[in-house]
Parts: structure tokens; C-alpha cells; sequence
């Protein structure tokens, strides 16, 4: 990509109005000139058009900060997730126990009655 083509921002473009103002107190741009290309530094998309305005001017110019070289590093390779076997087979019984436990102590709970009624009977028969 040209350096041309990069894009502006609302920063570059205040630079340029101010740079352009410079000129103006200057004498190198009269009121009319100033107002035309002040106009054009505000729709300007590109450093290429905001820098057109300045083409006949003598510095000073707008500056742009340096463009980082786009990177051609590859991405960092993503590791799949694997959980540790000693943390997930104790979850893995738990979890088994705590299925059997809700599954088996309603039938569990009806035995305790009859268990003790069973037991105390047994203990008043002489």
C-alpha cells in the first residue's frame, strides 16, 4: 500500500487547518484561498489528498506519524485444552456418587422406618 492511500484522521486534518492558518498569516494564501482549501481539508479521506493542499507551499507541511510495517508473523498457535486426568477422574467418581446417592436414598430413606420399627420391636417382646 502506498503511503499515499493511508487513511486520515480528525488529528491529521486539525494539523493541516492550523498549518494552513500559518499561511495565511503569512501571505502565502489570501482569505478566499485559505477558505477553499480549508474546505478540502476537511472531506480530505487520504494523506495523499490533505497533502495535494500543500503541493505549492513551502514548509511548513503536515507530518504523519510512521505506518508500522504490517507483521507477517504467523499467529501464535493455539494449544488445545486438556484438562488434568488427576483433577477430572476424582470429579468424575464424585460426580458418579453423588447420581447414585440421588437415584438411591429415597429408597434408602423408606428403610430407615421400617428398620427401627422393626429393631424396637424387637427389643419390648419378652
Amino acid at each position: 500500500m502506498d503511503e499515499r492511500d493511508i487513511r486520515i484522521g480528525d488529528a491529521e486534518r486539525a494539523q493541516a487547518l492550523e498549518l494552513l492558518g500559518e499561511h495565511l498569516g503569512e501571505g502565502r494564501l489570501d482569505v478566499e484561498e485559505y477558505g477553499e482549501r480549508s474546505a478540502r481539508v476537511s472531506t480530505a479521506r487520504t494523506r495523499g489528498e490533505l497533502m495535494a493542499l500543500f503541493a505549492d507551499l513551502p514548509p511548513p507541511r503536515p507530518r504523519f506519524q510512521q505506518v508500522a510495517p504490517l507483521s507477517t508473523a504467523q499467529p501464535p498457535v493455539r494449544r488445545s485444552f486438556r484438562p488434568d486426568p488427576r483433577v477430572v477422574v476424582p470429579l468424575v467418581v464424585l460426580a458418579c456418587v453423588g447420581l447414585w446417592a440421588l437415584v438411591r436414598i429415597p429408597q434408602v430413606l423408606l428403610l430407615i422406618p421400617v428398620a427401627v420399627l422393626l429393631l424396637g420391636g424387637m427389643g419390648r417382646r419378652r
